[in-house]
């Protein structure tokens, strides 16, 4: 495919959602939220869009109370389409999981109570997964033994360097209340990161999407898929969710930077549109005539588009 930027294409392609929090025997959240239609219509908009993903990364919280037919109807939801994709599927322990029924059911492995850290090779792309859930509590937390497992990982530099995944992220929120259960003694995880081939950071749990950086690596944070938290809420609450702003990430690697993209799950009309057929004619221009019709505001291509959007 002939490429239209200066930027080469992207090495690799995760889609990254987060916090699906099913319940079991199909109750909705609240008794108002339908956790699987939003996570069908994507994966039906993935699959039409033809692009090759390497991954699907689901940043914890999968099912709301650990229910073993919550996480039944999540895998029964989303492996199919993982085949259909030919993208590996990847589950991160958040702090609404319980290690046991998540290791049976989504990983299809003896239960166990132990930290659910694992590394997955995408070509020559790593992606660690962290476990940093607390049995019993919502805080995260990664153990001095996860610590050093990671420095152990990351002595030897992978080829297409490394991608974190945990649910609690490190970095600051601007709701207080859910500084009450975030990741703590994020400075000891600083000094593990400092300085490796790290290139970016995948979290979940807040329930908004957000960026930032932590020991100079860039974070993405996914917002939820079935209800999130108003930024600008009325000042006489602390705290105001709603179903609203459901999206996911798309995560481009490139070979010498990381994009992150939010993906809306919302199921709305559509605007305008180019087809597919034209691409031909695109590639088929020298790079002047592409920048005189597709840079040029007077060009007729533009003027035709300036009449559509706007009237005139």
């Amino acid at each position: 495919m002939t490429a239209f930027s200066q930027h080469p294409g992207a090495e690799h392609l995760i889609v990254h959602l987060s916090d699906t929090h099913f319940l079991g025997s199909g109750r909705k959240l609240y008794d108002q939220i339908d956790s699987d239609s939003p996570l069908e219509r994507l994966m039906e908009r993935l699959h039409a869009s033809e692009m090759s993903v390497d991954a699907l990364v689901f940043t914890g919280d999968l099912a709301d109370r650990a229910e073993v037919d919550a996480y039944q109807r999540l895998r029964d939801l989303i492996e199919p389409w993982a085949a259909k994709l030919e993208a590996e599927l990847v589950w991160v322990m958040g702090n609404h999981d319980e290690r046991e029924p998540f290791t049976e059911v989504l990983l299809r492995e003896e239960p166990t109570v132990e930290p659910r850290d694992r590394v997955v090779m995408l070509g020559g792309l790593r992606l660690i997964v962290l476990d940093s859930s607390v049995p019993g509590y919502h805080h995260g937390e990664i153990t001095e033994g996860q610590r050093s497992w990671l420095r152990e990982q990351l002595a030897k530099p992978a080829r297409s360097g490394t991608l974190l995944a945990l649910h609690h992220p490190p970095i600051p929120t601007p709701i207080d209340l859910m500084g009450l259960i975030e990741l703590e003694d994020q400075a000891a995880l600083a000094e593990v990161v400092s300085g490796s081939d790290v290139r970016g950071v995948l979290a979940g749990h807040l329930h908004y999407s957000t960026f930032s950086t932590f020991a100079g690596v860039p974070v993405s944070v996914s917002a939820a898929s079935c209800y999130n938290i108003d930024l600008v809420a009325d000042s006489s609450k602390i705290l105001s969710a709603k179903a609203n702003s459901l999206s996911a990430s798309l995560v481009h690697v490139y070979p010498d930077q990381v994009v992150f993209s939010q993906v809306p799950m919302d199921d709305e009309p559509e605007l305008t549109s180019y087809e597919s057929s034209y691409r031909p004619m695109i590639e088929a221009m020298t790079p002047e005539e592409r920048r005189e019709m597709f840079s040029n505001k007077n060009s007729d291509f533009n003027r035709r588009s300036d009449q559509q959007q706007s009237g005139f």
